[in-house]
């Protein structure tokens, strides 16, 4: 195909407050003319009148990607719109797969993502510094991959003594999988270990809760929490008439100073 090709952004818009949506971002809404994401993520974006929005549902992802790539291929400038950052468990990825597999022209389409503010960061931020050490993230949704290498890289993590951010922790077609977890992690760590809730985290419904792993239930969690695992180091610092602060440390017990 000849002609002029557009450009294909792929923008965060954060956990859900607009404070929390990167200038970059910003920048390629305005810059963008067709938007195709799932309709809660492009209802949060102001569109002019002349923008057009495509939207879709939350698990047409590789579909999503490439009805993108074919009108950017056509000339038109898009925009594939995730939540939090593009780039974690979200819309970067399917855009890339669909470019590998897809037609050689779909290569020369100029590919920007813009960063956003991911949900264990927009969690983490909440409730002090859980992540102020060595940590990791991982999806709990088997959808993509078996629970099997789930429950095999939890458990490596724990034992190694990261602090692990939970994604996708639990929905009305995957009950149980939080509940399992639990049960390994309570196998690994202390009962003590901090466990953070952060349920939609800057949004005006947002709910942050801190349980010692010994109380911590998978009925705590839904589809829009997020919940950080701490380590052995992580620590709670109670202080009067305001919440806990979750950190931990930066240096780890025996390091040489």
């Amino acid at each position: 195909m000849t002609g002029r090709k557009g450009t294909l952004y792929v923008i965060g818009t954060g956990p859900g407050s607009p404070e929390q949506m990167t200038p970059e971002a910003v920048s390629a809404v305005e810059k963008a003319t067709e938007f195709f994401g799932y309709f809660p993520y492009i209802d949060r974006l102001s569109l002019r009148a002349d923008q057009i929005r495509v939207a879709s549902d939350n698990r047409e992802e590789l579909d999503r990607a490439k009805a993108a790539l074919t009108r950017a291929s056509a000339g038109v400038d898009v925009a594939v719109v995730s939540g939090g950052d593009p780039g974690v468990f979200a819309m970067a990825a399917a855009v890339c797969e669909a470019i590998e597999k897809g037609p050689d022209d779909w290569r020369e389409i100029d590919l920007v993502v813009t960063p956003g503010v991911t949900a264990m960061l927009a969690v983490a931020a909440r409730s002090g510094a859980p992540l102020g050490h060595d940590f990791c993230c991982m999806s709990l949704s088997d959808n993509l991959k078996p629970w099997e290498v789930i429950t095999r890289r939890l458990r490596l993590a724990a034992e190694a003594g990261f602090v692990i951010a939970l994604y996708n922790p639990i929905s009305k077609a995957r009950p149980w999988q939080l509940g399992e977890a639990f049960k390994l992690l309570a196998e690994i760590l202390p009962p003590t270990t901090p466990i953070i809730f952060g349920r939609a985290a800057g949004r005006p419904d947002e709910k942050i809760v801190v349980k010692p792993l010994s109380e911590a239930e998978a009925g705590m969690a839904d589809m829009a929490t997020c919940v950080i695992i701490g380590s052995p180091e992580t620590r709670v610092i109670a202080r009067p008439g305001k919440a806990d602060l979750v950190y931990s440390p930066r240096y780890f017990v025996g390091a040489k100073a």
